[in-house]
């Protein structure tokens, strides 16, 4: 892994960290101190989307942000070394959170692959969760009227074309910098989003949660998010709140209303500018709403 460069650190200046789970290197934020804060990624992205949550909230609370297994600054194993399941991002999350605070309920906030995790997460153990801060993501199945966008189809579906595109050309991580944001993201913001995956055998895992989007029976974590729908109802006590970038291409206001629809009490704020990277296009503005969640539900 090359070094980061001046301008990357300064706007990406936390300490590294690193825990061991299920065999591999999990690298993670850690800063501040309080109650606590997980926050999960989703794909192509790693801790680095947090880094204004990490900045505004870690003054007041302790906040934690792992590197999923094979993303990020996290081991990159082999998919035979590693099941790149969503079950296996659960179970991993589980062995994190039980290492570096095993005692503790969290604020969970999610953000695309990191809502299906945080949701099957806070299902399975619902006592280590104090609040759930949802935004641009899926706890449930995709809805039967919808089709995934057509770039993410091929990519779901058309081996010979991703593995190229994605291993040998990093277009994953390359067009969700262009398609992603509404905002013109600085050329150091860029850098940060494709440190990680500068070589193939670093972006196996994008290429892995791609191919295991969930939309028939036959899909290996369709079973898993078909529980989660069935159970949603178990996380209605939770304090919640949603934040949704309108302009996103995948996760549409289509999604935002479903969760609107599982639980009608959440506050749900709605930016008609902003897309799928959200804490990019509306970070001021979104980072007043969580300070003021957080502080209401201590």
């Amino acid at each position: 892994m090359q070094t980061m460069s001046h301008e990357l650190k300064r706007i990406y200046p936390f300490r590294s960290r690193a825990v061991s789970v299920n065999g591999f290197s999990m690298h993670y934020i850690d800063e501040g101190s309080g109650p606590v804060v997980l926050c999960l990624h989703g794909n192509p992205t790693w801790s680095f989307y947090y880094r204004h949550v990490v900045q505004t909230l870690s003054p007041m609370y302790r906040v934690l942000v792992p590197d999923h297994i094979g993303m990020g600054l996290s081991d990159k194993p082999h998919p035979e070394d590693h099941e790149h399941s969503l079950m296996q991002r659960v179970r991993d999350t589980e062995t994190f959170l039980d290492a570096v605070a095993p005692e503790e309920p969290v604020h969970l906030i999610v953000h695309d692959w990191g809502g299906m995790i945080g949701t099957l997460l806070a299902l399975r153990r619902p006592e280590r969760i104090k609040s759930f801060v949802i935004t641009n993501t899926a706890g449930f199945l995709q809805p039967a009227e919808k089709q995934l966008p057509l770039r993410i189809r091929l990519a779901r579906d058309v081996r010979p074309l991703a593995v190229p595109a994605i291993l040998g050309m990093n277009l994953f991580s390359k067009c969700a910098l262009l398609f992603c944001s509404v905002r013109k993201l600085s050329s150091t913001v860029q850098e940060g989003y494709l440190f990680p995956y500068r070589r193939p055998v670093h972006r196996r895992a994008q290429l892995a949660f791609v191919q295991d989007i969930p939309l028939t029976p036959g899909d290996r974590s369709y079973e898993a998010v078909a529980w989660a729908e069935k159970n949603l109802s178990i996380l209605t006590p939770l304090p919640k709140i949603i934040l949704w970038g309108e302009k996103d291409f995948v996760f549409d206001t289509d999604y935002r209303d479903r969760w609107q629809h599982c639980f009608p009490d959440a506050a749900c704020h709605s930016f008609p500018n902003a897309g799928h990277y959200l804490f990019e296009d509306e970070r001021e503005r979104c980072m007043i709403l969580l300070r003021a969640f957080l502080e209401q539900k201590n």
